[in-house]
């Protein structure tokens, strides 16, 4: 874990307060257009998924921190304070508001802040083993993330690489669930039909069921009679002729 800026390494010869001031001095100096404009940059809907990024506050923030700069920057963006941009402001308000509640529920937070922990640690691992690299090959140990600016870009960069896998995750589970609900409700909507036309087939089965009995009926006595018709004009003798005589 690391108390400094988000990003930044931390050692005992780090003078994190320092770091957190000069943070802190930069985001001063950003107006309501630069805020809006740093919001909807091409790419935010990646950018945004880190909260801690969208409100540009240390990671390990304390909750009154957190609500400190919530204040600050959803006042800066607000819609009101922005009338001749109220569009693209109400999107930038937006944002903050999602990132700020996000990070008021323990869970989410405590995921937002794992992921920018293992952003650190993936970093911190990768530099250590180009090192041991460069020992084993005697070359210079010397790296660009050796400078803090450096390794906590090279940080933020991991960060947002894991913040954004992690949403393609979300957004492919979300699609398969959104399938199998379609599916199962395509099943049910089926077997509800199903069910529909048997009964309207059984009810219509025992609504004709006298018509059918009165057809049998009476198809049976015209085959009757017809059958004894047949028979008496089978045993009718043949007509004799009478005999000429001369």
């Amino acid at each position: 874990r690391f108390s400094g800026p988000v990003g930044s390494p931390c050692s005992a010869s780090c003078s994190c307060p320092s770091l957190v001031k000069q943070i802190e001095k930069r985001d001063s100096v950003l107006t309501s257009k630069q805020q809006i404009d740093r919001l909807l940059r091409p790419g935010a809907s990646y950018f945004n998924l880190n909260p801690f990024e969208v409100l540009q506050i240390d990671a390990e923030a304390t909750d009154d921190e957190l609500k400190k700069r919530f204040r600050a920057l959803s006042i800066l963006v607000h819609p009101d304070k922005n009338q001749d941009d109220q569009i693209r402001s109400q999107k930038a308000f937006e944002a903050v508001d999602k990132a700020y509640k996000l990070l008021l529920e323990p869970d989410q937070r405590k995921r937002a802040l794992d992921v920018v922990h293992a952003g650190q640690e993936y970093v911190e691992h990768n530099v250590k083993e180009k090192k041991k690299q460069l020992k084993k090959d005697g070359k210079p140990l010397d790296m660009e993330e050796d400078d803090p600016e450096m390794f906590k870009q090279a940080v933020y960069k991991q960060t947002m690489k894991l913040f954004a896998e992690l949403e393609i995750k979300r957004k492919e589970r979300e699609a398969k669930d959104m399938h199998e609900r379609k599916r199962a409700r395509e099943e049910e909507i089926e077997t509800a039909e199903k069910a529909k036309r048997e009964r309207e087939w059984q009810k219509n089965f025992e609504e004709t069921r006298d018509g059918r009995v009165d057809s049998w009926r009476t198809f049976q006595a015209k085959g009757k009679k017809s059958k004894e018709k047949k028979n008496r004009s089978f045993l009718k003798p043949p007509k004799v002729k009478m005999e000429q005589r001369e």
